[in-house]
C-alpha cells in the first residue's frame, strides 16, 4: 500500500467517523429538528455520487467512506421525512 492511499484511508477514515455522533443521536431521539431537510437531500445525493465515483475510479478509500456515510446520511435523511 504506498502512502498515498494510507493518506486516502485516513481522510475516509476521518470524515466518516465525524459523522456518526450525529447519525447515532438522531437514530436514538429521533429528533431531526435542527437539521435542514434541503442540505440532507443535497448531502446525501453528493455522497452517492462519490461512492459511484469511487467504484468507477476505482478508489477503495473513496468507495468505502462514502458507502458508510451514505448509509448514515440516508438513515438521517429518512429520519427527517418520517418525524418532520
Amino acid at each position: 500500500m504506498s502512502y498515498i492511499e494510507i493518506i486516502g484511508f485516513i481522510a475516509a477514515f476521518s470524515t466518516t467517523v465525524s459523522f456518526l455522533p450525529q447519525a447515532v443521536k438522531t437514530i436514538r431521539t429521533k429528533d431531526t429538528s435542527g437539521i435542514s431537510l434541503s442540505m440532507y437531500v443535497v448531502f446525501t445525493v453528493g455522497t452517492f455520487l462519490w461512492l459511484i465515483y469511487g467504484i468507477m475510479t476505482p478508489s477503495v478509500p473513496v468507495a468505502a467512506a462514502n458507502a458508510i456515510t451514505f448509509l448514515f446520511s440516508a438513515i438521517i435523511l429518512g429520519y427527517k421525512i418520517r418525524y418532520k
